[in-house]
């Protein structure tokens, strides 16, 4: 039964519930209108920007889901962001970039992506792994070794999550950087 033809107190919820069938039929429709809605904002930002404004600057490097790879990945967010002329967010930068991708190795397996973004005055740096689960801050003991990674990515960055990709999730943070240093990356 199409939900749009449901009678008016059905539509409305009051004295007659929607069937199961009708629920899961509703919830499609959500669903499709939340992505259509998402489409199209997408496309709004893309079409509101002017043809002179250069790309985003953006780098990826898979990464072999080895520990070689932590020391790797500080070297390659050190260079790239000394080439930007961001090297005031290098240390903080390098220590979170190190974290994420030690709980990629810990929790993950698989191929490890790294992808450093920097647009509207903030540094994005993104780890990608194959573990679909998003990472939760969990309570550690005085005495734990492990366990802190999370609250100090809350700790430093402005702003970070998670998002689920097609091969798992990506967790991401961003730090500030100032306007100087933003023209100096375009």
């Amino acid at each position: 039964m199409n939900p749009f033809s449901a009678p008016a107190d059905r539509r409305a919820g009051t004295s007659c519930p929607l069937a199961p069938a009708e629920v899961l039929s509703v919830n499609r429709y959500a669903r499709f209108r939340h992505r259509l809605r998402s489409t199209v904002l997408q496309l709004g930002e893309r079409a509101a920007r002017h043809p002179e404004e250069p790309p985003a600057p953006e780098v990826s490097w898979p990464l072999p889901p080895e520990p070689r790879s932590v020391p790797r990945a500080r070297r390659l967010v050190r260079a790239r962001l000394a080439e930007w002329g961001l090297e005031e967010q290098g240390e903080v930068a390098e220590l979170l970039v190190s974290e994420l991708v030690t709980n990629a190795l810990d929790h993950a397996s698989g191929a490890i992506r790294l992808t450093l973004c920097c647009q509207d005055g903030l540094l994005r740096c993104e780890v990608e792994d194959a573990h679909p689960a998003a990472p939760r801050m969990r309570r550690a003991r005085d005495d734990d070794e492990r366990g802190r990674g999370l609250y100090m990515l809350d700790l430093l960055a402005c702003s970070w999550g998670s998002a689920r990709t097609p091969a798992g999730k990506a967790v991401w943070f961003e730090l500030p950087v100032d306007a100087l240093s933003e023209d100096r990356v375009a």
